[in-house]
């Protein structure tokens, strides 16, 4: 009986493989009517394809990264490309220069000469990390692109150290120490960048994508440079032309790459740039909007900006020596105290045109970002010459709720949290969540004050205020 009912309606089961993030496709058929029969649907190009991709790109791709990853790889990777082939080059000079291939050479020299260059490269990452390691997270995108022109740096000494015998060791030691700015600015950069890009917790898988991505870029960057240096073997001429042309390339490359990232994280500038549009038109920007607007070179590549054009962060300064400031100086900053700042967490002190922030040693995530906005909107005042604590004031007490619930209510800008001491994390009751970040330096003078210093100042100004 059941024979018959299973005959008259054959049960049909489908196979399919893959996810809610990728593409689906059927791989057998399942038919029981009523002998069992398997129809496997095989498509040895789909297969291959496939297998291909899961070596390269994150388990569902495209939906577990950003949008803004694929053309950030693409760039990445022909950048990549284009370094490998420089670096047969640069190593082929390199080697030259050190002797090898002449019965003149000496292995303890050219061991010694290596050995020099190695740790001058060592000493160098560990100053750079000193330094400017607690910057790398905020400014991601900036140090990204000034490792790689500094890697080319390096490769340029290289490929000139031959050219200047007497000051061989000289200039391959500044190769080596260009270099380890890149291994140290490039690493961390791409851990943040990592970090970014992954939508469902799978930072690990992504990175290990990148290590396959850049594998293959090696070995083919590799297999093309020695066939250029075998090319251009004895022809300077030709040798450095492709040696520029790629470098050019290179830093083209790197500057689109940058470009293509949507960072939806606060840092100086970013928060600079949405306040400033808020201001003027009392609407906040996305993330896609406020990366087209914001540098991606270093600050002094601005200086020639006119006073007006340049963005408001850069007079900020997030922590102050109280004790550097004069007589004068002090007397305002009690007054100010006393006058502005009695139920917040921080005070802000205003030297010719520059904000200085000065924070409470018991502020919070929200305290610090409050602060950093004030000084923002004093900034922007003190351009426009207008009086300082009391426009201030009124302006946070107007606009400064409706400027955070606005961010919030657009859903930009949520960031992930980074509980370090180089990131302060804001985060609302709809676990949306802003992202404040700064560098280890603005911290340690940050901490400078202390509570009873808040409590002495206080004390100060009620003195003051009865006399």
């Amino acid at each position: 009986m059941e024979a018959s009912k299973m005959t008259k309606h054959p049960l049909i089961i489908e196979e399919w493989n893959g996810s809610s993030s990728t593409k689906l496709f059927k791989t057998a058929t399942i038919t029981f009517s009523p002998s069992l029969q398997i129809q496997r649907s095989v498509n040895g190009f789909n297969h291959v394809w496939r297998r291909f991709l899961d070596a390269f790109v994150p388990e569902g791709f495209p939906g577990s990264v950003t949008p803004d990853y694929v053309p950030f790889q693409v760039w990445d990777s022909l950048q990549g490309l284009s370094t490998y082939i420089r670096t047969m080059l640069s190593t082929q000079a390199l080697l030259s220069a050190i002797g090898v291939g002449e019965k003149s050479a000496t292995i303890i020299g050219a061991t010694f000469q290596w050995f020099l260059r190695d740790l001058t490269g060592m000493l160098g990452g560990i100053l750079f990390t000193l330094y400017q390691g607690s910057n790398l997270d905020s400014n991601a995108k900036m140090w990204r692109l000034v490792a790689d022109l500094m890697n080319d740096l390096g490769m340029l000494m290289d490929l000139l150290s031959p050219l200047f015998p007497s000051a061989f060791i000289f200039i391959v030691c500044l190769g080596s120490l260009s270099r380890s700015f890149t291994g140290v600015a490039s690493g961390a950069t791409r851990a943040a960048l990592t970090q970014h890009f992954a939508l469902q917790n799978n930072a690990a898988d992504i990175a290990a994508k990148e290590g396959s991505q850049e594998t293959m870029a090696t070995m083919i960057g590799m297999a093309l440079g020695m066939l250029l240096a075998r090319i251009t073997t004895g022809n300077p001429v030709a040798i450095w032309f492709s040696f520029l042309s790629l470098t050019m390339f290179h830093m083209y490359a790197n500057y689109k790459a940058v470009r293509c990232l949507t960072l939806d994280s606060l840092n100086f500038e970013r928060s600079s740039i949405l306040l400033q549009h808020f201001i003027e038109s009392g609407q906040v920007l996305s993330p896609k909007q406020v990366s087209t607007m914001e540098h991606v070179l270093p600050l002094w590549t601005t200086l020639r900006l006119s006073k007006s054009a340049k963005p408001l962060h850069t007079n900020v300064k997030l922590g102050l020596r109280v004790s550097t400031l004069d007589h004068s100086e002090m007397a305002n900053f009690l007054t100010s105290a006393g006058s502005f700042y009695n139920e917040a967490k921080y005070l802000l002190v205003e030297r010719k045109g520059k904000v200085s922030v000065v924070v409470h040693k018991d502020s919070t995530a929200e305290d610090i970002l409050k602060s950093y906005i004030h000084a923002l909107v004093m900034v922007n005042l003190t351009v426009e010459q207008k009086s300082l604590h009391l426009e201030c004031q009124s302006w946070m007490d107007k606009h400064y709720e409706s400027f955070v619930q606005k961010v919030i209510s657009m859903k930009i800008f949520k960031g992930k949290t980074y509980m370090d001491q180089s990131w302060l994390t804001l985060q609302n009751k709809n676990d949306m969540q802003y992202i404040l970040c700064y560098s280890d330096s603005d911290v340690s003078d940050m901490n400078m004050t202390f509570s009873s210093f808040f409590m002495y100042l206080k004390y100060l100004w009620n003195i003051i205020s009865s006399t």
